[in-house]
């Protein structure tokens, strides 16, 4: 199935299967701690535009992946949180490998030097995706945040780049 997928750049146009998505992954509970979907202006203002990327099967988007900053300073302009979100029909399958390796190509081309993942500690697969690709857990964040009147804590993890340093 993996190779039936293509990767490719998205941009306005997806931002309804995009938000889909996203949205499954909020009904997860261990994806992120936002509870609604963004809109298109305010998601597109908070990600890095030469990092936006989705996985295709089938004329449908099945995956995406994306950056944003993790501070406006420059020292740090090499620097960007990961995002990666998988439909629910195609987890375990493969995409997330192929679109975190690719988002990891396109972050070197355009001169990242660390990324980092900061994941829900109970979201396993994703710290294990992260892990087979590169990325060393170097923190432990107790307690972070506080969803439905749940305490969570999350995982930290960060990837530097061979190319760069």
């Amino acid at each position: 199935m993996v190779s039936n997928i293509k990767i490719a750049y998205f941009n306005q146009n997806d931002w309804s299967q995009i938000a889909t998505i996203y949205k499954e992954g909020i009904d997860t509970g261990i994806a992120t701690f936002e509870t609604q979907i963004p809109t298109w202006e305010q998601w597109n203002i908070a990600h890095i535009t030469s990092c936006r990327i989705k996985a295709v099967l089938h004329d449908k988007v099945v995956g995406w992946a994306a950056l944003t900053p993790t501070s406006k300073r420059e020292v740090y302009k090499g620097v960007a949180e990961v995002s990666i979100y998988i439909t629910s029909k195609c987890r375990n399958l493969g995409v997330g490998k192929l679109l975190l390796s690719q988002l990891i190509n396109e972050s070197e081309k355009h001169g990242f030097w660390t990324l980092q993942a900061s994941v829900f500690s109970l979201n396993i697969p994703s710290i294990n995706l992260h892990k087979s690709l590169g990325f060393r857990e170097i923190g432990y964040r107790e307690k972070v945040g506080k969803l439905d009147n749940i305490w969570y804590d999350n995982t930290i993890l960060e990837r530097r780049s061979t190319l760069i340093i």
